[in-house]
């Protein structure tokens, strides 16, 4: 395994943080370089279509193979910086704008994909690659959309807006830092996935489940304001305008030949976002307090991994437990904890074991079982499956503690 920085090393980091450097500094590109890997394979593939049909697939072939087997071959970094040093990686700006870059090239990317799917003599396989490529690369900018989300100012929200619009997802800056955030890791939270759960129950009750909170989280913070829901300082409505304004920008430069494109690209782009967050939480649940309120988030609440090639791609997202912890901390200052639950690999390597819920269930329903040391009533779990997986870890459940599971959904969540 090799690892940019010796995981050992923490104390000595500490003794030395005025001397200490984010090895990782110039690697953070690699998240930017996804639209410039995209814009430069279709431009060759523009210039010898024929020989290089294979280029307009790169992005799932990214996603699902190039950056799993790279993970695989680097391994792991679970350096951290010194604390001391936290407030001056924050207040670098260089930190902000590899962020910020992502977006102009996203856009460049996506009118180049729009243009070779709308031409006549692209083929249809072809086509369908370059629909989901694009989808890959704005899936990828949800999570530049999630980085900037976490910013108070304005600026940085209609930012995070413009990363979310090719993929209609706007009303995720929303839902997710008020939503998620609170939520986390209970039974309430459409974004959190329950023991027992397969990806395709977990997709559409989380897809439809945040659209509902989010609406409702705008509707409460306007009404306190005064203001109603049909307002232009509603954000949903801000995002809405922005998809719509691409859309109808894309329909009349291509013509109504790019609609499927744009429906592909798309429902591919946000679904990579669902089935990430399929895994960041998978079974894992907040125990409630005397008063019935939840406990705080803790680093035990979220599924974390310190594969670097997916680290430097998502800006450190799979450091998902000090992301809860400090929602408003960014990418570059993230912390792996020793205790947190770890996943078997990264990110990028869940994805298709995700999609098939028999090698899913294999590989995830012992860790959470582990997590818990055998005591599943702890966990989140599906209730309708809630009988067999206690029956198959050999816990017998009495009924209050049964009733008081099924009914957890009723009860307050602690902000």
């Amino acid at each position: 395994m090799i690892e940019l920085l010796d995981a050992d090393n923490t104390e000595t980091q500490n003794a030395n943080s005025n001397q200490w450097v984010d090895a990782k500094r110039y690697l953070w590109v690699l998240s930017p370089a996804v639209p410039v890997i995209g814009i430069g394979a279709f431009l060759i593939y523009r210039v010898a279509p024929k020989k290089m049909r294979g280029l307009a697939w790169f992005g799932p072939v990214m996603i699902h193979a190039i950056i799993p087997m790279f993970d695989r071959i680097i391994g792991d970094d679970k350096n951290n910086p010194p604390e001391e040093v936290v407030a001056k990686l924050e207040n670098d700006p260089y930190y902000a704008n590899v962020v910020k870059a992502f977006i102009p090239l996203q856009y460049i990317a996506l009118f180049l994909g729009a243009y070779l799917y709308t031409r006549k003599d692209t083929p249809a396989i072809d086509k369908l690659g370059i629909a989901l490529s694009i989808g890959a690369l704005n899936g990828v900018a949800i999570n530049t959309g999630h980085e900037l989300s976490h910013k108070s100012d304005k600026f940085h929200q209609m930012l995070s807006h413009l990363a979310l619009a090719p993929t209609a997802y706007g009303h995720f800056r929303v839902e997710h830092p008020y939503g998620h955030h609170k939520r986390v890791a209970t039974p309430e939270d459409p974004a959190s996935s329950k023991m027992g759960e397969t990806f395709w129950q977990f997709f559409p009750r989380s897809v439809i489940g945040s659209f509902k909170s989010a609406i409702e989280i705008e509707k409460t913070r306007l009404a306190r304001r005064g203001k109603k829901f049909w307002s232009l300082e509603n954000e949903l409505i801000q995002g809405w305008a922005m998809t719509t304004g691409l859309y109808g920008a894309m329909i009349a430069v291509f013509g109504r030949k790019v609609i499927p494109f744009l429906g592909i690209q798309a429902v591919y782009g946000f679904s990579l976002l669902e089935v990430i967050n399929y895994v960041e939480h998978y079974g894992l649940m907040r125990q409630k307090k005397a008063d019935g309120k939840y406990e705080r988030t803790m680093p035990e609440h979220s599924w974390n991994s310190n594969n670097i090639v997916t680290n430097l791609f998502l800006y450190q997202l799979q450091r998902h437990s000090d992301h809860h912890a400090h929602p408003t901390r960014s990418f570059q200052a993230l912390r792996h904890f020793e205790k947190a639950p770890q996943l078997p690999s990264g990110y990028a390597s869940m994805l298709l074991p995700a999609y098939i819920p028999s090698i899913w269930f294999k590989m995830m329903d012992k860790r959470v079982a582990e997590h818990y040391k055998g005591d599943l009533t702890k966990a989140n779990i599906l209730p309708a499956k809630r009988k067999a997986l206690m029956k198959k870890y050999g816990i017998v459940e009495s009924a209050s503690v049964q009733s008081l599971a099924d009914s957890s959904s009723k009860e307050p969540v602690e902000a």
